[in-house]
């Protein structure tokens, strides 16, 4: 279906949908072990062409079927959920939900610790608070996953990881990434406070990761007396030089992802580029370097300092470009301390994306990034039951949320 069609088998769903919200919002709460049958008039499966009258079946939190209604074998015991669109629970790529609170005052704020620039051992696990009204609020616009943690501001601030926007211990990573920031966010404010310049900030990251190269190298040393004593910040940076934590990279401009680029060459290690306002400059250089970006929120306040090159069609170019990318709802400094990643990919939308394309880098791409794709991401069987409901055409302004399932419970009903 090319995005022409897509965009207006949508508004006639939308149309229809003033008659026929979906029928959960009237409906108990799933029981455990429930089996759902979901009917949608489009369903965005991400795993290939949109199917229209379509149905997913649930059975113990866990797609079992998809596919055309007339094909699909629903089981006589199932409860009949229906909704004018159906999409995957949607993946808030990067963001701070969960560390940072809506109040906005210190109690709530834990996102970020300005005590020492590096500390990789920072685990945002630690910090993540469930009940945290802004997790609430997101999932009531169909985000089913978070890639949360601390946020750029230091040199490296620390862990990253995965969770489900339910249940107080649904965690798919523990830790995800490391979380650093090259150029003037990861600067030190100060007099004689370091790093003070791009050209320190680098040395120091470069430095952090020689010592977990040594500390890997000395801990599989053969006589035990001989390796070190533990030491969670370098066993930390050992997990990076390893490959088995990438670092997550926040840098704007053209040369902090240069930079990036280089250190990741120098230690063979995996890198992922955040926010990237200059991406677009170093198409090659990034494709050649098989790197994925998790692009700036299209509504980001630019146009001047560090994004003053930021684009809103940066997404069509990269994904154009082949190069993997995701979208974020990022950071706010202010309440309610994050954007919606599904307004973020209806911008995208209208700046060089297909509708697929767009919901694309909210669900599959942005699984494919963080890793969890064999989770989430996409409408397949054996998958997690992560499902969105809408009333119309998810990027449009007008469409409301309409109930939200997460591992095959209604997690949230009313029309946001």
């Amino acid at each position: 279906m090319n995005d022409l069609s897509a965009r207006s088998t949508l508004r006639s769903v939308a149309a229809a949908a003033v008659i026929a919200l979906v029928t959960l919002l009237a409906g108990p709460a799933t029981a455990i072990g429930e089996t759902l049958a979901i009917h949608g008039r489009v369903i965005h499966t991400m795993a290939g062409d949109p199917i229209s009258d379509g149905v997913v079946v649930v059975t113990d939190g866990r797609i079992v079927a998809v596919g055309p209604a007339a094909t699909v074998a629903i089981p006589a015991d199932a409860r009949i959920l229906r909704s004018p669109v159906v999409t995957p629970g949607l993946v808030d790529a990067h963001c701070v939900v969960g560390l940072a609170g809506y109040l906005n005052q210190d109690q709530d704020q834990d996102q970020l610790d300005a005590t020492e620039p590096v500390q990789p051992e920072l685990r945002a696990i630690d910090a993540y608070n469930p009940r945290e009204r802004l997790v609430e609020w997101v999932r009531g616009f169909g985000v089913t996953t978070l890639h949360t943690g601390h946020a750029p501001g230091m040199l490296v601030s620390g862990q990253t990881m995965v969770v489900k926007t339910a249940g107080t211990a649904n965690v798919l990573k523990a830790t995800a990434m490391v979380a650093v920031t090259l150029g003037d966010g990861g600067r030190a404010q100060g007099d004689k406070k370091a790093p003070g310049t791009r050209a320190k900030s680098v040395a120091m990251l470069r430095t952090e990761l020689a010592k977990g190269t040594e500390y890997r190298r000395k801990q599989a040393d053969p006589d035990v007396e001989k390796r070190p004593p533990p030491d969670l910040r370098l066993d930390v940076l050992a997990r990076i030089v390893a490959g088995e934590w990438p670092l997550l990279v926040t840098a704007d401009r053209a040369t902090d992802i240069e930079a990036a680029l280089r250190v990741a060459d120098e230690f063979g290690i995996r890198i992922v580029l955040d926010s990237a306002a200059e991406s677009h400059l170093l198409i090659d250089r990034i494709r050649a370097a098989g790197v994925p970006v998790i692009l700036h929120p299209t509504m980001k306040r630019s146009g001047t300092g560090e994004t003053e090159n930021a684009s809103f069609e940066t997404a069509a170019t990269l994904r154009k470009a082949g190069i993997p990318v995701a979208l974020q709802s990022g950071y706010e400094s202010y309440v309610p301390k994050t954007r919606v990643v599904l307004f973020e990919a209806g911008v995208a939308s209208a700046n060089g994306l297909t509708v697929p394309e767009a919901l694309a880098t909210v669900t599959i791409d942005a699984a494919r990034i963080l890793g969890v794709a064999d989770r989430i991401g996409s409408l397949e069987p054996g998958k997690d039951a992560d499902l969105a409901f809408f009333d119309g055409d998810p990027f449009e302004y007008t469409t409301h949320c309409t109930g939200v399932i997460i591992d095959g419970a209604v997690v949230a009903d009313q029309p946001r």
